[in-house]
């Protein structure tokens, strides 16, 4: 699918707390792409098949994108969740942590939607990082992350669902997320809240939903409710946080989460009435890095940053016929090789995971190989 060939590469800085991407690329005017959004779309319109126009687009792929939310971090927080000596303590680590995945989207632009075989190999200190696109169709993600020194592993399987409601577009993102503890024999399941992107009444995008942590082997789970009010006469409740710790043998409640994922969140003990702040924003969100090229000649012809390396230069330059044509060249010979294999029988198998779907737990994935190892493109520290 991927010939090797030379390779250029575009990697841009990730998504900054204030939610603009960088000086690299700055997002032109909205209504005039809100405007063409509305004709090219209708009510209840399942949007995973929407081609989006160039100028719609971030120079980046929604691969690189859900990668960020691993290796592009201001401070070692999975480091924080193995060190700790207590379960409770590791879990509300993992909360936090948990929090820190959720990045202010940039209203109008969105990443590419990944090919088929696309991947995403980075390396930040120990912790190698590989996502594979394992279906187009729907739209699926696999990720494995491995740290050896610490003993982490990190598994998840992604499948954004996005619809069209006339004022809003609401994108759910169904797949389990897992931690995995080894020194400790704790392993983490959590999912992703909710993308809603406003139209109407005041655009904005921002995430919203429950989302739920759990560690069977100690019991001890925590449930945290996302909410966004875009109205300025309360922006004090704009993207606030709150939720609760408890243990699921009892159903005692033993902390308190309140806050908002773009500033603090503090954990607040029932108990003793004592408050503690868990996360804060400014410190794991900013001064983040682009990552850099290690060694060009051990990267995949697959490597997202060089699939789209092309469209990304344009888009960085706005310059956005040529963007649309580089694109669409893209798009076209994917579906090039569609046909190809189709006309001879053969089924796309992904290289580097093994993928389940069933109607009762949806897609899941198993990483083939039990280690990821170093990646040619590395985060600066």
């Amino acid at each position: 699918m991927f010939v090797k060939e030379e390779i250029n590469v575009v990697l841009t800085k990730p998504l900054s707390l204030d939610g603009e991407s960088n000086d690299d690329f700055r997002a032109p005017n909205i209504l005039q792409r809100v405007l063409s959004l509305f004709k090219s779309v209708r009510p209840g319109t399942d949007v995973t098949r929407f081609k989006l126009p160039a100028i719609f687009n971030l120079p980046k792929s929604h691969l690189q994108c859900f990668g960020e939310l691993v290796y592009c971090i201001g401070n070692d927080m999975l480091s924080k969740c193995n060190s700790l000596e207590s379960p409770l303590e590791r879990f509300t680590a993992v909360v936090a942590w948990s929090i820190s995945m959720n990045r202010p989207p940039v209203f109008g632009s969105a990443p590419y939607n990944p090919v088929l075989g696309e991947t995403h190999h980075v390396s930040r200190g120990n912790l190698n990082i590989l996502l594979e696109q394992v279906s187009h169709h729907p739209p699926v993600t696999a990720l494995h992350a491995t740290d050896e020194k610490e003993n982490i592993e990190i598994i998840w399987c992604q499948h954004p669902a996005p619809k069209f409601y006339g004022a809003s577009v609401e994108a759910e993102v169904h797949g389990r997320r897992q931690l995995k503890l080894l020194n400790h024999n704790e392993t983490y399941e959590m999912n992703s809240p909710k993308l809603c992107i406003r139209f109407l009444p005041v655009p904005g995008a921002d995430w919203v939903g429950n989302v739920k942590i759990k560690c069977h082997e100690t019991g001890l789970e925590a449930e945290l409710f996302y909410k966004a009010n875009p109205f300025i006469a309360l922006r004090r409740n704009h993207r606030a946080v709150k939720g609760k710790i408890n243990n699921s043998s009892s159903s005692k409640i033993l902390f308190e989460i309140d806050g908002h994922w773009d500033r603090t969140v503090s954990l607040k003990d029932v108990n003793n009435g004592k408050s503690t702040i868990i996360y804060n924003a400014k410190e794991v969100l900013t001064g983040l890095k682009a990552p850099i090229v290690k060694d060009l000649e051990e990267m995949w012809p697959s490597e997202s940053a060089a699939v789209w390396s092309e469209v990304s230069q344009y888009i960085m330059r706005q310059d956005w016929e040529k963007a649309s044509e580089a694109k669409k060249a893209v798009e076209e010979k994917q579906r090039k090789l569609l046909r190809e294999r189709e006309s001879a029988g053969e089924t796309w198998v992904p290289k580097h995971f093994t993928v389940t779907c069933n109607k009762e737990r949806g897609w899941d994935c198993s990483s083939i190989k039990k280690v990821v190892p170093p990646a040619p493109i590395v985060v600066p520290l």
